[in-house]
């Protein structure tokens, strides 16, 4: 490979150890203030995006202690928030979903979760690793409030529950997977690609659920309560530390065009590495080319 093919070097390696810490900190902070609204919902103001597209006050409070905290400790880093926005730069940039499963959260059912992850860009090095050759998640925390469940995972080190590592599930057709997706609920565009897939997937599969929240279906997916997982329409913040999880348990997450390193389009296909290969098998037929 010629030098002008090398990644590019973006100067210090980024402390995994440190930012893991930051990462959990934070998403502490946004879930103890989602938990504060918790029993007193309907005093909540609301304010519709766009159709079946909601944000509340606790999704808007929980992702400013979240960037604060995350722009004390890492102010290096470039922030991409699900409520303000936010650009790549730097090395790296952290993709925030402070309530991912806003509409469970409005409607008192408990499944909902905090997402965070760092995404290290092409020429970044991490710990004393070579410089990336693609962007990457390296850093991903899920957190599940109401069950005081703390997924987290770090790159090339693995993925834990609670400080338990944990791992994809071993099912190796479709025929015995239990599977979990998404349906169009606010992009409808894809109905017509989305709706045979899920046909296929009802009558192959021993079961297809869907709870409404794209982080922990990709945490279950890493921890084996699924065996695997695929969605359309999502954002980058959706799967951006579900896909580290995933791949830091021994499975797969991709994009479901294999096109990008990781689903930052948010068309995202997950499981091991024989259930994440069949559902692309089984959506493939159906998916419209990329643009």
């Amino acid at each position: 490979m010629d030098t002008y093919d090398q990644p590019r070097s973006m100067g210090s390696p980024i402390d995994l150890c440190a930012t893991i810490d930051a990462a959990v900190t934070a998403a502490h902070a946004g879930a103890a203030i989602l938990q504060s609204y918790a029993h007193h919902r309907a005093d909540l103001v609301i304010d519709r995006k766009a159709r079946n597209d909601l944000v509340s006050q606790a999704d808007r409070e929980a992702e400013a202690a979240i960037i604060q905290e995350l722009r004390a400790r890492t102010p290096q880093f470039g922030i991409v928030a699900e409520e303000t926005g936010g650009q790549a730069q730097g090395s790296a940039t952290w993709y925030i979903d402070p309530l991912d499963g806003t509409t469970n959260f409005l409607h008192d059912i408990p499944h909902y979760a905090v997402s965070i992850a760092l995404i290290a860009h092409a020429g970044a090095s991490v710990s004393a690793g070579q410089p990336l050759a693609e962007d990457a998640p390296v850093v991903g925390v899920v957190y599940d409030p109401c069950r005081e469940e703390l997924f987290t995972a770090v790159y090339g080190l693995g993925a834990w529950l609670n400080g338990r590592r944990i791992s994809c599930s071993r099912t190796q057709t479709l025929d015995d997977a239990v599977l979990a997706t998404g349906f169009p609920f606010r992009d409808f565009s894809f109905a017509g690609q989305y709706m045979p897939m899920l046909h296929d997937a009802i009558n192959r599969a021993r079961g297809v659920r869907r709870m409404g929240a794209a982080a922990l279906d990709l945490a279950w997916t890493a921890c084996g309560r699924y065996d695997g997982y695929w969605e359309m329409g999502l954002a980058p913040w959706d799967v951006a530390a579900g896909t580290l999880l995933v791949r830091e348990s021994g499975g797969m997450c991709s994009d479901m065009h294999k096109r990008d390193s990781w689903p930052i389009g948010g068309r995202v296909v997950a499981g091991n590495a024989a259930i994440g290969q069949a559902l692309h098998e089984m959506i493939a037929p159906h998916l419209d080319k990329p643009d």
